[in-house]
């Protein structure tokens, strides 16, 4: 790697391997992840047991020794790097369409659900309306699945209601719950502590371990909310259990 790449890459570990664009949260260097996540999972040879894809970085987690067979006279790192850079260049050359799934979401921004929300509004200086219509009015990139299985990070939302975590991290916070973190909104997909700004509720459920496909998201997803009153989200929630 040389001080003109776009990236770093270090090691995580002694059997991991990060490539990193680093920058701000974009669209732009989220399509580059995806593109090269493309290219790494086609090569994936056994001794590369994951590929973890986040908003601006990439890593590899492999086996010692099976990457040392692979790798001749090089390090089993060496050998690791050499292949990011080389699919790294790869991923750059390629036309990539990314396959969106565009997925609604009902959320009641009910005081019950939104436990933040009235004190959002007042520090951004807008009615509780005006919020949860900004709230509403956008579509957003799944740019990730972390935190806990099925927890979508997804953004970037209208700089007028961007909100910091909280000082002070609930020790619980339902399912379904809708937060924003920074320029980000997220919904949690278990009951959990959690630090993020609540501003409402779903009735869907985000992650079922009885399911083909367990998480209702995935990475590179197009998500967009509407909302519901409490009526309705009792009903939604009803009729799925």
């Amino acid at each position: 790697m040389t001080s003109s790449t776009p990236y770093q890459i270090y090691a995580i570990g002694d059997q991991g391997i990060t490539l990193d664009y680093g920058g701000e949260i974009s669209e732009s260097i989220n399509l580059k992840i995806f593109k090269l996540y493309q290219v790494l999972k086609k090569w994936q040879p056994d001794a590369v047991l994951d590929i973890i894809p986040a908003y601006q970085s990439i890593s590899l987690i492999y086996d010692l020794g099976k990457i040392k067979k692979l790798a001749g006279t090089k390090t089993a790192y060496q050998y690791v790097e050499m292949k990011l850079v080389e699919k790294e260049a790869l991923a750059n050359e390629i036309d990539f369409v990314l396959n969106q799934r565009k997925i609604d979401i009902p959320v009641c921004y009910h005081k019950s659900f939104g436990l933040d929300l009235e004190e959002l509004a007042n520090t951004h200086q807008l009615s509780i309306g005006s919020f949860i219509d900004k709230h509403v009015q956008r579509s957003y990139r799944v740019f990730m699945i972390g935190f806990m299985p099925g927890f979508a990070y997804m953004g970037t939302v209208d700089p007028l209601i961007a909100s910091p975590r909280k000082d002070n991290p609930r020790t619980h916070v339902p399912a379904g719950s809708v937060g924003i973190a920074g320029s980000q909104t997220g919904i949690y997909p278990f009951n959990s502590p959690g630090g993020w700004q609540i501003i409402g509720q779903t009735p869907f459920t985000l992650f079922d371990a009885t399911k083909e496909s367990p998480t209702l998201l995935e990475p590179g997803d197009e998500v967009t909310f509407h909302p519901i009153s409490l009526d309705e989200f009792h009903h939604l929630k009803n009729s799925s259990s």
